[in-house]
This record gives C-alpha cells, structure tokens and sequence, in this order.
C-alpha cells in the first residue's frame, strides 16, 4: 500500500506541475457550464435540477478524460522511463493502480470545482438531493471507466495521439451501443429484444442514464468498477509482457 500511495504522490506532484493540469481544468469547467447554461437550455426549463449538467457527461468525458489517460504509459515509453520505473522496488499492478487512482483522484477534483453549479441551482430554487448525489457519483464512476480504457490503449503504444484516438473510439462505442437512436435504429430493422437489451447493459449511457436520474442500482456501481478491473489488468498484462 505504501508503494501505491508513493506512486500516487509522484503522479499527482508531477500533474500538477504542468500547466496542461490546468488548461485541462479551466476547459472542463468552462465546457461543463457552456453546456449546462447555453446548450442545454437551463433557465429555459425552469426546473432546479441539474439534469442539463448531468446529461452532457458521456459527451464531454469523450474528450477530455482520454486526454488525461494518454500520457500514463506512453509518456514513460517514449521518455524510455518505462524501464527504469520497473527497476525501482514497484511491481507491475502496484504501478497500474497507483497511476490509475491518481488520475482518477485529478478528474475528481475537476468534478468537485463544479459545486458552484450546485450553487446555483439551489440559490434559484430547491432541489431534490437524490439526484445529485447519484448524479457526482455516477460521474465519477464513468471517468474512472474512461480513464481506465484511455490507459490501457496508452500501455500498447508510445505514441500519445494513437491512445487518444484509440480509446476515443472505444468509449464511443460503449455510448452508443446503448444510445437510444442506434438501439431504436436496431430495433426498426428488426433486431430480437434479447439483443437489445443485451446492447443496452452494455452501454455507459445506459447504466450512467439512471444514476443521472437519481436511480442508485448496485448494479450499475458493479458494471462501472467492472469495465475498469477489466482495463486494468489488460494494462497489467500488456506491460508484464513488456517488461519480460
């Protein structure tokens, strides 16, 4: 644990080093509250909930999480650090997590610099706490499975723009398998229920969809911790066979 915990300290002083920490930072809350008050119409729905926050999350998180997750391991390959890392006293999966936890810790500070959103929201009227509550957490959970994804592509490459492009794609996927235009589209060429509904459980959007609404279901909290084990140890994986 205390190996993890250094691995943590050493991501965290070293992301925050570096002005992209908070060019990343001031886009996510500028683009959190563009889309909150311009695009999704907030004062014209005239409700005090956040769902016009919430609702761009998957969207937003396409871009900016990977660029987070891109730089975790194909910086350290292309630096040639990757090799002097594992002669340290650190194995393989107490570096992945270390590394993961403090990305993720970094996009859970982003998510806490929106609280004047919820600010506003309950100066201007009084909402229900449920679905904000459930809303964060399904947020956090959802860049945790993004980040995940973003670096196990970072582990097979060197090239930062390749794992970019890579698990942008890869998280889109996990939207739309799940995104109701392509499951109706599914659905208008015939496609049987079980296929759909197994599409559905697949989707980020459909188990993120719920906690928006303030539905709190063990089973979406299990599918997000799962899609992140998952990207976790193929990461692991990748880099033992990098290392042997």
């Amino acid at each position: 644990m205390n190996t993890v915990l250094t691995m943590i300290r050493r991501e965290l002083g070293s992301t925050f080093t570096s002005p992209v920490a908070y060019v990343f930072l001031v886009m996510f809350l500028v683009l959190s509250g563009f889309f909150t008050f311009m695009i999704g119409g907030f004062f014209l729905r005239n409700e005090a909930d956040l769902n016009s926050f919430f609702f761009w999350f998957p969207w937003l998180f396409l871009l900016l999480v990977p660029a987070v997750g891109m730089r975790q391991w194909a910086e350290e390959r292309r630096q040639g650090t990757l090799e002097l890392l594992f002669t340290m006293p650190v194995s393989v999966p107490q570096a992945v997590l270390g590394k993961f936890l403090a990305g993720w810790i970094f996009l859970g500070i982003a998510l806490i610099l929106t609280c004047p959103i919820v600010g506003t929201v309950c100066y201007l009227g009084d909402p229900d706490p449920g679905p904000i509550v459930t809303g964060y957490t399904g947020s956090f959970l959802l860049a945790g499975a993004y980040l995940a994804i973003s670096g196990m592509t970072s582990a097979f490459t060197r090239n930062q723009i390749v794992s970019f492009i890579t698990s942008t794609v890869l998280c889109l996927l996990l939207v739309l398998v799940g995104f109701p235009p392509v499951t109706g589209l599914l659905l208008k060429w015939g496609a049987p229920a079980g296929l759909l509904n197994f599409s559905a459980g697949l989707s980020v959007f459909y188990h993120f969809n719920g906690m928006q609404r303030g539905v709190f279901d063990l089973r979406d909290i299990v599918y997000f911790l799962s899609l992140m084990v998952l990207a976790l140890v193929i990461t692991g994986v990748a880099l033992k066979n990098r290392r042997g």
